[in-house]
């Protein structure tokens, strides 16, 4: 029993720590800075990319929303926003999802 019962509760632990940190968005937006998405990216001005507020509004109910963009995050797009394409974040699957809901939590 031992044997199930320690790796179940660090799967629990490291679960709640991402979740912590996608409900912090000061954490998120760390991740951002920490990450090269500010090379490209502004909350309220399009530099090389859109600016994140404009991401968020677009997406803005959209079924599917965190997915789609976390899987944008991590593995790159182009055409979304014109035809200058935006490379592949070294940014885990769980990263990319609190990236994304942050995105789409901005006002």
């Amino acid at each position: 029993m031992k044997k199930f019962l320690t790796p179940l509760l660090t799967l629990g632990v490291a679960l709640s720590m991402q979740s912590a940190l996608a409900a912090d968005p000061a954490a998120a937006e760390a991740l951002f800075k920490s990450k090269p998405c500010a090379a490209c990216h502004n909350l309220d001005m399009k530099m090389v990319g859109p600016a994140l507020k404009e991401v968020a509004a677009k997406y803005a109910g959209t079924e599917g929303a965190v997915d789609l963009l976390a899987g944008r995050i991590k593995n790159g797009t182009v055409g979304a926003w014109g035809p200058m394409p935006m490379p592949a974040n070294p940014v885990t699957d769980e990263e990319a999802k609190i990236l994304a809901e942050w995105v789409l939590s901005l006002k």
